[in-house]
């Protein structure tokens, strides 16, 4: 198959500073949205998680039947995986008492498998390669378990440690600043940065979005989470609305070495 037949068949957006903008808008969104089903609703962990997890399964299947690149339902998808993330890793935290740091350690083992497996069975697990049923099937498992362990991280920092969640936002900000400093001032392999990204942007997320609505007493700002998820959903909307997203572009040979 030539490059330019890939590049057509590829599903998964362009990474670029409009993918990275939505990207933690949708992680917000992520974790206001779970916690007005599972807190403000008060359906609870559990019944949250699988409310999540059916819609995810729906979601992925027709990311992978679907012919070409579709900006609203590629985000829906991902959108999708980070309230599952939030409402599996509350469930996990503090339904089943693992613990943040337990289950950031189960979830940081099952994406380093999933990402290992992915590149022992195709040589690669950039994302500009997406564009078969099979690697589609790795890339979203990885999306997940990052999202899931992005939340445990996040609300490991802010209510495990001093900082809080100003302080928690404030960390992983600057360490994604790093991470973008690597890319444009390193050789670092452009697929390993854009992993470490799209994980700590998860927390990142998280934080925010624990800051606008928990309770001023915890250190949040007390907003309605339904109203929250409201602006930013209309805020992702309008970004997909406003700003292009094309197909991502096939990697050169030397970019696709994790």
């Amino acid at each position: 198959m030539n490059r330019n037949a890939e590049y057509a068949l590829s599903k998964v957006p362009e990474v670029a500073l409009v993918f990275w903008i939505i990207k933690i808008a949708a992680t917000t969104l992520g974790e206001t949205g779970g916690d007005t089903v599972t807190m403000t609703l008060d359906w609870g962990y559990l019944a949250g998680t699988l409310v999540f997890l059916s819609a995810l399964v729906i979601l992925v299947a027709l990311q992978i039947v679907a012919r070409k690149f579709y900006p609203l339902l590629y985000w829906a998808t991902i959108i999708a995986s980070t309230t599952f993330g939030t409402t599996m890793a509350d469930f996990a935290d503090r339904s089943l008492g693992v613990g943040y740091a337990g289950g950031a350690s189960i979830l940081l083992i099952c994406l380093l498998a999933t990402l290992g497996l992915w590149y022992w069975s195709l040589d690669s697990i950039s994302v500009d390669t997406v564009s078969t049923p099979k690697t589609e099937v790795f890339y979203w498992a990885a999306i997940t378990f990052s999202q899931t362990l992005g939340t445990a991280l996040g609300d490991w920092m802010a209510d495990s440690t001093r900082l809080g969640y100003e302080g928690g936002a404030l960390v992983f900000g600057t360490a994604l600043a790093v991470v973008a400093a690597a890319y444009f001032r390193t050789k670092v392999s452009r697929v390993t940065l854009f992993w470490a990204a799209f994980i700590l942007s998860r927390p990142l997320g998280a934080t925010v979005g624990d800051f606008l609505d928990k309770p001023v007493s915890d250190g949040g700002l007390a907003l309605s989470r339904p109203i929250a998820s409201a602006v930013i959903a209309a805020f992702i909307i309008g970004c997909l609305l406003i700003l292009p997203q094309r197909a991502g572009s096939h990697p050169k040979v030397s970019e696709t070495v994790a």
